[in-house]
């Protein structure tokens, strides 16, 4: 007679023991988005102890909608960064789609709808075109993109001419980055966006708990999620609060942008973590040749990286026409880029590939978006500014090259 036994289940016996856990993983070079984290609630301490507007609700509304754009951008530099790559044209991409958006609706009287589509095609197009020249001709990455660069960035000079602006007046596009939910509509979101994720992390858990796996031990999983809770609800009150100049004009709740931004957030974090081109790209970028004995096809993995790095460029040149409403030559260009890649990798996204999240492109985003906006409210130039932002991408990059030399030692 066969007895049948249950998979043990392997979880951290308490608190003191997960934490010791989460140190030792810290020391071997495996420490995530806390630099990010840390480094955010510093700068958000700093300038609200400088500037009394920095924590307004006015402005926290602004700080997300300026964020927006660079932060899309740099959810598609995720997937090229993963695998080892750079992508020094997905600035400019975001301005040509913008501007093929604009030109369809202003110009040519194209549906609003169709447009978004079309752009989507052209920056998809754009993607498959670098990484073809990447992954099939073997031409490096940065070569190719700076190519690209350069030629994106005379691409929207014809379209939109030197000096010239292209104009849209579609309300559809304009709100996306300048319309917000009412009261009850961010209340409903936001309760239903806080459930799900409760419920899919206690799925997560007991899923891995029936498969004999080992799970995250449920009082730090409840710990982490209040914490996640109160911080969101707090921004939640700020955001639904009043910040417009009544009774002239009344502006409450959350901004559009922010359930497209949680939306591209939720694709693509399934997109690499349940699926298996998700994992074919963490191989791919850990060891490109181990990956290709394994039976991946590399270069179709690294094709595909580009596409879908482009396509995401052409929902940031959405964004820029929505909050500028119209294009112009510079729209992707100056520190766009720079700061798009800054984001990623602040958010703790490797630049040797092979280690980051999506979620990284919003701490990152955030990070250089705060940094933006309090050097702004305390009056200094964007020389200053930029000197900053240098300097904190520097110290996100060493970090990244520490852990990866610690990983490597131990």
């Amino acid at each position: 007679m066969s007895v049948t036994t249950e998979a043990p289940v392997t979880q951290g016996p308490s608190l003191k023991a997960a934490f010791s856990d989460y140190i030792s993983r810290v020391k071997a070079g495996d420490i995530g988005a806390l630099p990010a984290v840390l480094g955010l609630v510093a700068l958000c301490a700093i300038f609200a102890g400088i500037s009394e507007f920095f924590f307004t609700s006015r402005n926290f509304a602004n700080l997300l909608t300026q964020a927006a754009p660079v932060i899309v951008i740099a959810m598609g530099l995720v997937f090229v960064l993963l695998l080892g790559e750079i992508d020094l044209s997905a600035g400019y991409a975001a301005g040509v789609t913008g501007a093929v958006l604009v030109l369809l609706i202003s110009n040519h009287n194209v549906p609003w709808y169709l447009a978004i589509l079309a752009a989507l095609v052209v920056g998809m197009l754009f993607g498959l075109i670098l990484g073809t020249l990447v992954a099939r001709l073997g031409i490096p990455s940065f070569v190719v993109t700076l190519a690209a660069f350069l030629a994106f960035q005379g691409i929207l000079l014809l379209l939109a001419g030197e000096g010239g602006t292209i104009s849209i007046s579609n309300k559809y596009i304009l709100a996306v980055e300048n319309n917000n939910l009412s009261v009850s509509q961010s209340w409903i979101f936001y309760i239903g966006a806080m459930g799900l994720y409760v419920l899919s992390g206690l799925n997560r858990i007991n899923t891995r708990r029936k498969a004999g796996l080992k799970t995250e031990l449920i009082k730090l999983w409840a710990i982490k999620t209040i914490g996640l809770v109160v911080i969101t609800f707090v921004g939640q009150l700020a955001l639904v609060a009043e910040r417009g100049d009544p009774p002239r004009i009344s502006t409450k709740g959350i901004p559009l942008i922010v359930p497209v931004i949680l939306l591209m957030l939720v694709i693509g974090s399934f997109v690499l973590n349940r699926t298996a081109f998700g994992r074919h790209i963490y191989a791919v970028g850990g060891n490109a040749e181990a990956a290709r004995r394994a039976g991946i096809n590399v270069k179709k993995v690294r094709t595909a990286a580009f596409v879908i790095c482009s396509g995401i460029a052409s929902i940031a040149g959405l964004l820029f026409a929505s909050r500028a409403n119209s294009i112009s030559p510079t729209t992707g260009g100056s520190s766009t880029l720079l700061y798009a890649v800054g984001a990623a990798v602040i958010g703790g996204t490797s630049l040797f590939g092979g280690k980051g999240k999506m979620r990284d492109a919003i701490l990152g985003g955030l990070v250089v978006a705060v940094i933006d906006n309090g050097m702004g409210l305390l009056g200094y130039g964007a020389g200053i500014q930029y000197l900053v932002t240098g300097g904190v991408l520097l110290v996100s990059a060493g970090v990244d090259a520490f852990s990866r030399k610690g990983a490597n030692a131990s």
